[in-house]
This record gives structure tokens, sequence and C-alpha cells, in this order.
């Protein structure tokens, strides 16, 4: 959910998602300017991973677990609020990139390589665009994205028996090495999720807006030039 709110101390914009939110407000707001500020709120921990030894183990192996609610993982509660912080400035600072988009569609129309294979172009205003509106989904900013949450955008009823679903992730695989090997998502270390890169974000969100625009906007756009 997204909530867009004019008030007397400036501009708030906020997009939740589980409880949680990333958020972009007027700071210090006065009659000649004001601070533009990025804050991460946390409230459902459970939606996060910290790299931790088991409770009540203090010499146990560490693993990725639940982000724990209380003190304890506050670095990294901190960490991860830092970083989705950062990503979200980082799409704003996007919006006044000058490559064109035919430049865009055409670099990712060329094929590349991948652990030493050959991998095909991306297709995105052919039958990759669904994977891109996938992957560009707002849920998706803070905590990244799964094999099995890419596969609810793919297949409307649940797999059949365990043959089936080993072939549906399978498919969804080479999707995401797709994605790699164009450089538009990178694994996070220790997990199975992913996320967007920069170059990613950019180009998702020039190509996404392109289509959901209509012809007159494009036209008024055209015109200006």
């Amino acid at each position: 959910m997204t909530d867009l709110k004019w008030r007397e101390a400036g501009v708030g914009n906020e997009h939740q998602a589980n409880g949680n939110s990333a958020k972009l407000y007027d700071k210090a707001f006065t009659g000649v300017g004001s601070v533009l500020r990025a804050e991460t709120t946390i409230h459902h921990a459970g939606e996060f991973r910290v790299y931790r030894r088991k409770e009540g183990d203090p010499k146990g192996k560490k693993s990725w677990r639940v982000l724990r609610g209380g003190v304890a993982d506050l670095h990294r509660r901190a960490e991860i609020s830092r970083r989705a912080a950062e990503r979200y400035l980082d799409a704003l600072a996007g919006v006044d990139e000058q490559t064109t988009l035919e430049e865009l569609i055409q670099r990712l129309g060329q094929p590349r390589q991948w652990g030493g294979r050959r991998v095909r172009p991306l297709r995105p205003l052919g039958d990759d665009r669904t994977l891109l509106q996938g992957i560009g989904r707002g849920e998706f900013t803070l905590s990244g994205f799964r094999n099995r949450d890419l596969q609810g955008f793919f297949f409307a009823a649940a797999a059949r028996d365990r043959r089936e679903a080993r072939r549906r992730s399978a498919w969804v695989s080479r999707k995401l090495r797709l994605l790699r090997a164009h450089g538009l998502i990178r694994k996070i270390a220790g997990t199975y999720r992913y996320q967007l890169t920069e170059t990613g974000q950019r180009a998702i969100t020039a190509i996404l807006t392109a289509l959901r625009s209509t012809v007159r906007e494009l036209t008024r756009i055209s015109h200006e030039f």
C-alpha cells in the first residue's frame, strides 16, 4: 500500500508491505526549503533474517535465522533499514537517468555469457514482460524475492505433485539465471533470495513506466522535444 500525504510540514510518501514500511518525507521544513529524509520502519521483524547462533546455544553454529524483535538483533535491523533507504534513494536518483528507452532495450536485447554458457537476449516488450513486472513489485523491495515467489506469477494453480513442483522450480531458476546474466538482479548472500541491482531498478522502472503510459502522455512528452 502506498500513501501520499500533503501536510503543513511538507510532503510524505509511505510504502507499506506486510506491516513494514519505507518512507520519504520533508524534514525541517521552512519557507525556503527542507531536507529530504528516507526512513525504513520495521514492525514485523520475522520478515527478515540475521546471521546468528541459536538462542541458548552461545557456542553453536551460526546460520541465517529469523530476525528477533528485541535489542539483540538491533545491529541487523539497522543494517536492513539503512540498505532499504539507500535503495529507495538510488531509485529516486535514477529518475534523472539520461539513457533513452531505445538504448536500454537494445542493450538488454544482446546475448550474454553466464557461467561459460550463452544466455539469450531479454525481450522486455515481449514474453519477458511478465517476468519484469514480477521482480519489480513493491513488496520485494525490502527483503527480495525467492524462486517460489515468482512461481505465483506464472502458475495459477498449485503443483499437482512433487515432479511438477520440481519442474516449475527449474523453469523459474532458468529465468533467474537470465536476469542475473543481464545484471538486473543479484543473489543475497547466505539466502535463497534475490534483489534488483541498481541497473535492474533503473531498467525496470523505465520499461514498465513506458508500457503503462497512455498514448496521450507519450505524445505530450514527444512534443516537448
